[in-house]
C-alpha cells in the first residue's frame, strides 16, 4: 500500500520594499493561492507563532491577517488544532480586483520612478507593447 502524497507546506514570502502593508500580503498571498489551488480545501496554514518567527514580524501582524481571513470566510482557527483554508470557494470581486490592480501599478510607478523613469516613458513603453 503506498502513502497518500505529503502536501507541500505554504510559505509566506514578504515584499518589504513594496509599500504594501505585511498583513495585507499575507490575506493577498493566501488568497491568491486559493485561487490560483496552491492551497486547498483542508490545508494547514502556518501558525501565527511560526509564520511571526520565520517572516521576523510582530505575531500581532499575522493575527491581523488571519483575523480578516476569517471575518471573509477564507481560513477556519479551531482551537488546539490550527488554522485551515475553508471550503467556501473563493472569488475576487470587482472593487477587490481593482485594488489589487490599483496596488500592483502603484509599485509598478514608484519602481521606474526610482530608476529614473518618468511617467511618459512608462505611458510610451506600454503604447508600444499595446501595438504588437
Amino acid at each position: 500500500m503506498s502513502a497518500a502524497p505529503k502536501s507541500v507546506p505554504f510559505h509566506f514570502r514578504l515584499d518589504l520594499s513594496s509599500g504594501v502593508p505585511v498583513y495585507r500580503q499575507l490575506i493577498d498571498q493566501v488568497r491568491n493561492g486559493i485561487v490560483f489551488r496552491s492551497l486547498r480545501p483542508g490545508a494547514q496554514l502556518p501558525t501565527v507563532r511560526q509564520t511571526a518567527v520565520d517572516l521576523a514580524i510582530n505575531p500581532n501582524t499575522v493575527v491581523r491577517a488571519y483575523r480578516e481571513l476569517e471575518i471573509l470566510g477564507v481560513i477556519e482557527t479551531h482551537q488546539g488544532t490550527g488554522t485551515f483554508v475553508s471550503s467556501q470557494k473563493v472569488e475576487r470581486d470587482h472593487l477587490e480586483r481593482q485594488r489589487q490592480l490599483d496596488q500592483i501599478v502603484s509599485e509598478f510607478v514608484a519602481r521606474a520612478g526610482a530608476s529614473g523613469f518618468k511617467i511618459e516613458d512608462i505611458l510610451t513603453c506600454l503604447q508600444e507593447r499595446i501595438s504588437q
